[in-house]
């Protein structure tokens, strides 16, 4: 009996920088059963992620483009499609699947689209909202699966479009790579962060969305009742250069520590007693996921999909999102309570290791491509 061939499956995403849905194409691609599926990855931007790939062995490409349903790449992704003989089109995120869906169905190439978090979130104009709304309702309708990464997302989808169907698959971590257990370097002491301190880490895009400001505001009210602390602030964004002025016009810069985005993330979460995401919205942060799986305790938004991760004084601490005062006393709490801090970060790790392990996630996809290559 001739061996069945390989399912070449082409992953395909907005940029090559590091995000959410940037570490899940790396960990997925990682995982993939290479014994059944030949892996080519597209990116509309360059970055570090497409620098690990190539480290990694992978075939990626970068078709530039800044902007969803660019009818200026349709053609380029088209010839690329047919030039690597793709069988599965997964794109994940709004942006990337704009810009493939026309070249994609144009070869009668079946879509797996994940929604990493609806590009119609909290902040938008309402034209612009509505707008979103009728894109996302258009291109969910155009795939043939839909994956939502949390079941609050699904939920939302149901809301805004009347019916909506979709897999929920939870994102997972490497927990070779996020490992508690690990040596790392002393990135604490590289920092010159003085040992006696406790590390509060935040490890995020600096964007409205993850409120780095507001992260700032809530440190400054625990120095007030902390001294022995510092902030360790890691990401880059548009709001960089805001959060970097917030900082000295807060006079805290004594205890803050900004970095550009590090490639060894779980060196840094090594060095961190709590992990904080203050996010107004999230689809299924993985920044959380990571940072649990590393053993932190975790302060983060109640929104969400961050609420199916992180359950209240359960394995992490749950705060209204754009509340200084109540993410604040979260953190002094940790501070103040190590007992707690410990009993929140084994727990942590506990429930990362049970339930949001990266071979399992790969596992439920690998069975939608088989599903869809059958089909």
């Amino acid at each position: 009996m001739a061996q069945q061939r390989k399912i070449r499956v082409l992953e395909t995403i907005r940029q090559g920088k590091i995000g959410g849905g940037e570490s899940h194409v790396l960990d997925l691609v990682a995982s993939l059963d290479k014994t059944q599926f030949e892996v080519v990855v597209l990116s509309f931007t360059d970055g570090p992620m497409v620098t690990a790939l190539q480290a990694m062995g992978i075939t990626v490409e970068v078709i530039s483009s800044s902007k969803a349903f660019d009818l200026s790449v349709w053609l380029k992704v088209r010839k690329f499609i047919r030039s690597h003989r793709i069988d599965i089109v997964h794109a994940h995120g709004t942006r990337a699947n704009t810009n493939i869906l026309w070249a994609a169905r144009s070869l009668g190439k079946p879509i797996v689209y994940t929604i990493h978090g609806w590009s119609f979130h909290e902040g938008l104009h309402p034209l612009a909202r509505r707008a979103r709304v009728a894109a996302e309702k258009f291109i969910t309708r155009m795939v043939q699966h839909n994956i939502c990464v949390s079941e609050s997302n699904r939920e939302t989808g149901h809301k805004a479009f009347g019916t909506f169907k979709a897999t929920v698959i939870r994102n997972g971590v490497n927990l070779v790579k996020f490992n508690a257990e690990g040596i790392y370097p002393d990135v604490k002491a590289a920092y010159g962060i003085p040992a006696d301190h406790l590390v509060v880490c935040y490890i995020a895009r600096m964007t409205l969305q993850k409120d780095p400001v507001n992260m700032l505001k809530a440190f400054a009210l625990v120095l007030q009742q902390v001294s022995n602390i510092t902030l360790l602030m890691v990401g880059e964004g548009e709001l960089k250069q805001a959060a970097e002025a917030e900082a000295r016009q807060l006079g805290i810069t004594d205890h803050v520590v900004f970095d550009k985005f590090r490639q060894d993330v779980p060196a840094v979460l090594h060095a961190a007693d709590v992990y904080c995401l203050p996010s107004l919205w999230e689809g299924f942060p993985i920044g959380v996921l990571e940072a649990m799986a590393m053993g932190k305790a975790v302060v983060a938004s109640d929104v969400d999909g961050t609420r199916e991760a992180v359950v209240h004084e359960e394995n992490g601490l749950l705060i209204p999102a754009s509340n200084a005062d109540a993410l604040a006393a979260a953190i002094v709490r940790l501070a103040k309570d190590p007992t707690l801090r410990k009993r929140l970060q084994f727990s942590a790790a506990t429930a990362v290791r049970t339930r949001y392990n990266v071979a399992t996630v790969t596992k439920k996809i690998e069975a939608v491509y088989h599903q869809l290559f059958k089909s």
